[in-house]
C-alpha cells in the first residue's frame, strides 16, 4: 500500500509541477478542470448524476469562478469571474427548482454550495500563482509539513483523540505536532527567500504559519466530515493510493484564502 501511495504520488507531482512552473492560462485552465473533478467527486458522494443538468452547470461554475476570465475578455466586469459563477447558479436554481416538480430549493443548494466550496478554493491557488510561485510552494509545505508532522508525532505520542466522532486517528498531540513541523520548515523556506513573507515581518509570518497550519488542519477535518456523513472512505479513486482530488486538495482548499486574507496575494 506504502509503495502504490509513493509511486502514484510521485506521478500525480510530476504531471502537476510542471503546470505550477509553467504558470498563465495552461496553468489555470488544468487548477480549473481539477476543480471541476472535485465538483464531481462531491455530486457522487452524495449519489448525483454527475451529467445531469444541475451536474454540469455546478461543474462548470467551479471552473469560471478558478478561471480570472476578466483577464482574457476585457469587456467583463473586474468580478467576472465571480459574475459568471452567480449567473450559472442563477441558471441552475431556475432550471431545476423552477422546471422540475420533485427538485426543491434544498436539493439545488448542494451542487451550488460544492462549486462554491471548490471553485473559491483553487482560484486562490491561481490567484496566488499570479502573484508568485514562492507563494505557492509555502502554502504547498505548510500543508504537506503539517500532514507530515500530524501523522509521524500523532502515531508516536498520540494519547487523546482530536474530533473523535470526525476522524478517530486524529489526536491532540499530532495536530500540535503538525504545526510544530510547519512552523519549522516553514522558517527555513523564509530563511531562503524573505519576500515570501512581504508585506509582513518575520515574526508575523510566523505567527500566520500557525493559523494556516490548524486551518490546514480544518479542511482535512471538513472533508473527512463530509465523506463520514456519505459513508464513503475516499472522495474518489482517480489517484490509486490517494484517493481523489478533494482528498488531495482539501487542506489547500482552505489554506489559500486564508492567506489571501492576510495580504500574502
Amino acid at each position: 500500500m506504502m509503495r502504490e501511495r509513493v509511486i502514484w504520488g510521485a506521478i500525480a507531482l510530476a504531471i502537476f509541477i510542471p503546470f505550477l512552473l509553467i504558470g498563465g492560462l495552461p496553468m489555470q485552465l488544468f487548477v480549473g478542470v481539477l476543480a471541476m473533478v472535485a465538483v464531481s467527486e462531491m455530486l457522487r458522494m452524495k449519489g448525483l448524476e454527475v451529467f445531469s443538468f444541475e451536474g454540469v452547470l455546478a461543474m462548470l461554475s467551479a471552473f469560471v469562478l478558478v478561471i480570472p476570465i476578466q483577464n482574457y475578455f476585457t469587456f467583463l466586469p473586474v468580478d467576472g469571474s465571480f459574475t459568471s459563477f452567480g449567473l450559472l447558479t442563477f441558471l441552475l436554481l431556475a432550471g431545476t427548482v423552477i422546471a422540475s416538480e420533485s427538485y426543491s430549493i434544498e436539493d439545488a443548494a448542494y451542487p451550488v454550495l460544492s462549486s462554491l466550496y471548490v471553485g473559491f478554493g483553487f482560484q486562490n491557488l491561481v490567484n496566488a500563482r499570479i502573484d508568485g510561485l514562492d507563494k505557492v510552494f509555502l502554502a504547498l509545505f505548510i500543508v504537506w509539513a503539517t500532514d507530515t508532522g500530524a501523522y509521524l508525532i500523532g502515531r508516536q505520542f498520540g494519547r487523546r483523540k482530536l474530533l473523535p466522532r470526525v476522524s478517530p486517528n486524529k489526536t491532540v498531540e499530532g495536530s500540535l505536532g503538525g504545526i510544530l513541523c510547519a512552523l519549522i520548515v516553514s522558517l527555513i523556506f523564509m530563511l531562503f527567500d524573505s519576500s515570501v513573507y512581504a508585506p509582513h515581518n518575520f515574526l508575523v509570518m510566523l505567527i500566520l504559519v500557525v493559523f494556516f497550519s490548524i486551518f490546514a488542519q480544518f479542511g482535512d477535518l471538513v472533508e473527512s466530515s463530509i465523506k463520514r456523513h456519505f459513508g464513503v472512505k475516499d472522495s474518489g479513486k482517480l489517484i490509486p493510493g490517494h484517493g481523489g482530488i478533494l482528498d488531495r486538495f482539501d487542506s489547500l482548499i482552505f489554506v489559500f484564502p486564508i492567506m489571501h486574507f492576510f495580504g500574502l496575494f
